[in-house]
Formats: structure tokens, sequence, C-alpha cells
């Protein structure tokens, strides 16, 4: 065995033997369930374990919290925990986001007082860039940062805030300049939400789950150095922001965000339900769609390292990173609801009920999968992020 194999057995054995107990309430799918305090203390303490073994953030720097080890050691902890199905980590936003944007461009002070609070969990941190009526007009964000001595006055509201309930920072997008265009008029800011006159209010999800929130700002002042960059720099930080959360850039410091069922998971279930008295999955048409199904899995997995190769995408080296979030949320999207159709009349069956296929989750798993073909920009904005960007067809 070389040294990887020895690292990669090393992960196995620690996250065999040190998984969780299941607990007594219905764990949430991904960090944008998470609506309650036992919920959130549970994951919560799950990452701080992981980050304290030594398998979080492994590829950021040792001077900031990190483990300055190469990637491929962050890569195999990440497959590991996937493999093992082990509880994911709840501080998405900052781990996957914020955190690689403080590194990639903060200042030095900036990285020394955030990014080992998004390691360890110390410091959880939501988004505040969708508004309530803006739709998916990110550029027209109206929430308001009005210059007053050493602080910025927020006024305005945010919404769609995942963990806004338990966050103490928000990555913030605000209109600094309202006369400017509405592109140079934005600036970035990294806010704490603990201030006087942020308010948040949860919102009760299709599931009757909770996790997002409406974030209020009612003359809210918070310190001038919570800008990022210089006043107008907004909409180019977001940008990069997104490329993080969308995949299109690496830097992510691990960890899983999500734990919903998968290809292999569906074809558990279709042995286990039946179409006209015989297992579905021995009904050619059933086999065919679940076929497709683990190629595109397949396909989705191996983007990744075929992106990392130019022979292979010289003609469109940005398709790959550019539609990986469309591709990926799509595929969750399709692949709950033909686990759903594979139930019959059970289908109809939610969480609790004593005759729900393994207790109504894929039902839950399909409307919870709404949430990521919204989350990060629109199936229809990505879906003309790659006609324009990688395609070349024209706006209009």
């Amino acid at each position: 065995m070389n040294e990887l194999d020895d690292f990669r057995a090393e992960v196995a054995a620690w996250f065999r033997d040190n998984r969780p107990p299941e607990p007594d309430f219905l764990l949430p799918e991904s960090f944008m369930e998470v609506g309650t305090d036992a919920q959130f203390d549970y994951l919560r303490s799950w990452q701080r374990k992981i980050y304290e073994a030594g398998y979080l953030g492994m590829a950021w720097p040792v001077a900031y919290g990190g483990g300055g080890h190469a990637q491929i050691h962050q890569d195999i902890v990440n497959a590991e925990m996937v493999r093992q199905k082990v509880p994911f980590v709840p501080n998405t936003i900052g781990l996957n986001w914020a955190g690689p944007l403080i590194l990639a461009i903060g200042t030095e002070a900036e990285k020394q007082r955030y990014i080992k609070g998004i390691l360890n969990a110390d410091d959880i941190w939501c988004q505040g860039f969708s508004e309530p009526d803006q739709g998916s007009d990110l550029a027209a964000s109206q929430t308001r940062a009005t210059r007053d001595g050493e602080h910025y006055i927020l006024n305005g509201a945010k919404i769609w805030t995942s963990l806004g309930s338990y966050a103490k920072y928000m990555i913030l997008l605000a209109r600094t300049n309202p006369a400017e265009p509405r592109y140079g008029g934005l600036s970035f800011f990294l806010a704490p939400m603990r201030t006087p006159g942020i308010e948040t209010q949860p919102i009760r999800k299709l599931t009757g789950e909770y996790g997002f929130t409406q974030t209020f700002f009612r003359d809210a002042r918070i310190p001038a150095d919570c800008l990022m960059g210089r006043e107008g720099e907004g909409w180019k930080i977001a940008m990069m922001t997104l490329t993080f959360e969308r995949g299109a850039s690496g830097g992510q410091a691990g960890g899983t965000a999500r734990l919903a069922p998968g290809v292999v998971d569906v074809i558990e279930l279709a042995r286990t339900t039946r179409r006209d008295g015989r297992p579905a999955i021995e009904d050619p048409l059933m086999r065919d769609q679940l076929v497709r199904f683990l190629i595109e899995d397949q396909g989705d997995r191996l983007c990744a390292a075929r992106g990392a190769i130019p022979a292979l995408c010289h003609e469109r080296p940005q398709a790959i990173p550019l539609s990986q979030k469309l591709r990926t949320s799509e595929h969750r999207h399709r692949l709950t609801q033909f686990a759903i159709g594979l139930q019959g009349a059970n289908a109809a069956r939610w969480v609790g009920d004593a005759n729900a296929f393994e207790g109504g989750k894929w039902q839950r798993a399909y409307l919870n999968s709404f949430s990521s073909t919204i989350g990060g920009g629109t199936s229809q904005i990505q879906a003309n992020i790659v006609a324009e960007r990688v395609l070349g067809l024209p706006k209009d």
C-alpha cells in the first residue's frame, strides 16, 4: 500500500469508529432543512469532532487553522463520508462559499478573524443575496447600506436565508450607491448577524420543516470594516462567490453538505417495490431508466477529473464547471421523482405513516429537491449561463 492507500484506510476506520449515534429525532437532509435546536446542536458537534480529528479544511493554510495538506487528502475524506453515509456538516456556506472567498481575496485580518471559526463551527455563516421582490435578478438588490462615519446602516430584507436563525455572520450584497448603474452601486459585506436591528423569521417549507428564514434589516449598524473590498465592487465579489457555490471554482474546506438518497438507494428501492406482482427492477422499462440514472451519476462523478484534462475539454473548457450545478440539481430532482413513481399508490404516503416505504424518505427527498434547483441560481438561470457563456448563444 502507498501513502494515500494508508491514509484512506485510516480515514475509513475513523469514520467507522466515530460515527455519531442515531438521534431520537429526524435528521435534516441538508443545511437547508436545519430547523430545530436539537438538529443544529447534533450536527454542529459532529462538524467540530471531524475538524478536531484533522479531517476538515485539510488543504487550507495552517496559519488560519487548516491542515496544510494536499487537496487529495481532503478529497479522500469527502469520498469516505459519502461512502459511509455519515451525517453532513452544517456550516456549508462558511466552508464552501465564504471561507474560500475570504482565503482568495480577503485581507490578512479577515483571514485571521474568520477562517478557524468557520472550520470548527464556532461561527456559522449564512447568505444574504436573494430578496423578496427581486426574484432571480440579483443585480436589482434594494437592501441599502448607507455609510455613517465608522458604520454602515442597513435597511431592507433578504429571503431564503439558510441557517439564518443560527448564523453569526452573513455574506451580504447591499446597495451603497443608488445613483450608480445597478451593477456598480452594489457592495459586499461580511456582516455580523447578532446586531440590533437584524431579525430573522423562519419560513415553513412544503415538508413542514424549517431551515430557511427571511432576514430583516431595520437601521442595523455594522462596523465599516465589514465591507469586503471597496464600495461598488459588490457585484464582482458576488459573482466570485457564486463560482464557489456552484462548484465552478475549487478551494472548499470539505465535508458533505447533504445526506440525501442516491442512485444506489433507488436501485434497492426497485428491488423492494413491485410492479404487476414482480419486483420493479425486473421490469425492462424500469431497468432502462435505472441504467440511465447510473450513467448520468457516474458521468457527473467523473466530470471533475475530465475537466482537469485539457485535451478532453479544450473546445469548451467552461462547459463542465458552469454546468455542474444545473446537472446535479436536476438529476437529484428527477431521481427522487422516479423513486416516488416506483411506489405506486404508496407514493401518497408521508413521513410518519407506518405503511410508507422507508419511512417516507423519498417523498421528503423529492420535495426538498426543489430547494437545490432554486438556491445558487435557479435552473433557468443556470441554463442561460450555459447557453450564453458556453455555447455563445445571443441573449435574445
